[in-house]
């Protein structure tokens, strides 16, 4: 399959170099993968905090080491890895109100996906389409919360839904993110979960947003709708988290404003012949994504090698799989494609955590790795 991504845009990635048995930072220019590591930039982190990163990428001298589409195969011997290296991850969650009502619904069944149903049903009747030109923080979304309360129907999830602070949270260990064509991991213990298909912004250390892609961040239903305080046993493990395929700078021919036109789709196919696909549309977002930013980064928390941060999905399956009112949950051998036109393909194989590669290369590996290379 040929691997493209659009022209005119600005890439920056990492991909694993087998002659040095380490890391190396890469760009693409007319279909050509260039490894533009040097002493001056080791690291995407480093590139990132620069005045302006997309120029230093476009004038880097580099090495070619093959064409886009043999680098970013199942063959290549110079796998992809996640478009960041030394940057926080960090996720916001409920910042779209179709989300926002499932995330209600897992809290309400405590996890169990055969009660799903009939919550969805009561929760649609009770709020339909309310919250969704709703602005968090507002007198209208406050009249909302009472009415809310008073149904019984109020949840943690509807207060940072249209509450006035965002959930930001930790979505995976600096370096543990996987990459293009890896496999992405399920804890055993789940037996609902599910795609969250979302566009990742990578922000400096100053709170300046200065590239996009995509990411994938992997949920647990059962698991985080038995109790929020479970978060990180739904979000984080080994290979929950696939950021790729390649970090798209800000130029002059992209920006935030595709950012926030941006179309997010979804395909899954499984080995059993099931094909679930579906879309997150960026315009419908509750929270602008620089007031994300805000919330994320300034006085109150710092990020010195920067950050990247998941904004959220619209997405969320209802769709049943196995037996009626069961909805949606992922089988072994799933091949989960989220694309966005400006952005590329993020593609990854579902398997268990406990069965996908484990996470060894951490930041004492890479600071060893550049070191012998004579790149610190």
């Amino acid at each position: 399959m040929t691997f493209e991504l659009e022209g005119d845009g600005c890439w920056l990635g990492r991909v694993w170099n087998p002659e040095v048995s380490g890391p190396s930072v890469v760009t693409v220019r007319e279909g050509r993968v260039l490894d533009i590591t040097s002493r001056a930039a080791p690291t995407v982190r480093d590139i990132c905090e620069m005045e302006d990163p997309a120029e230093y990428v476009r004038g880097a001298s580099g090495t070619d080491i093959g064409a886009l589409d043999q680098i970013f195969a199942e063959s290549s011997a110079w796998r992809p890895l996640a478009p960041i290296d030394l940057q926080a991850v960090k996720a916001c969650g409920v910042t779209f109100a179709g989300s926002m009502v499932e995330r209600v619904i897992e809290e309400k069944a405590a996890g169990d996906p055969s009660r799903a149903e009939a919550i969805r049903r009561r929760v649609g009747e009770t709020i339909g389409n309310s919250l969704r030109n709703i602005a968090p923080g507002s007198a209208e979304a406050a009249r909302i919360k009472e009415a809310l309360i008073a149904e019984g129907l109020w949840s943690q999830y509807l207060e940072v839904g249209i509450g006035p602070d965002a959930e930001v949270f930790s979505k995976a260990q600096v370096l543990s993110s996987v990459g293009h064509l890896a496999e992405i991991g399920l804890h055993p213990v789940s037996r609902w979960n599910n795609p969250e298909p979302e566009v990742v912004l990578a922000v400096a250390s100053t709170g300046r947003v200065i590239g996009a892609t995509l990411g994938n961040d992997v949920n647990l239903r059962d698991v985080e709708g038995r109790s929020a305080l479970l978060l990180s046993k739904a979000k984080d493990n080994n290979g929950s988290c696939a950021i790729g395929p390649m970090l798209r700078l800000f130029d002059g021919a992209f920006g935030i404003e595709d950012v926030r036109k941006a179309e997010v789709g979804l395909r899954v196919t499984g080995t059993d012949g099931f094909v679930l696909e579906g879309r997150s549309d960026m315009t419908l977002i509750s929270r602008d994504p620089l007031d994300l930013v805000r919330q994320t980064v300034g006085p109150h928390h710092q990020y010195p090698d920067g950050l990247v941060l998941f904004l959220g999905t619209l997405f969320a399956p209802t769709e049943d799989r196995d037996a009626p009112g069961q909805g949606f949950t992922h089988k072994l051998g799933d091949v989960v494609e989220i694309r966005s036109e400006r952005l590329g393909v993020l593609r990854n194989t579902v398997n268990l955590s406990t069965e996908c590669p484990p996470w060894t290369f951490g930041p004492s590996h890479l600071m060893r790795n550049l070191a012998r290379r004579a790149l610190l």
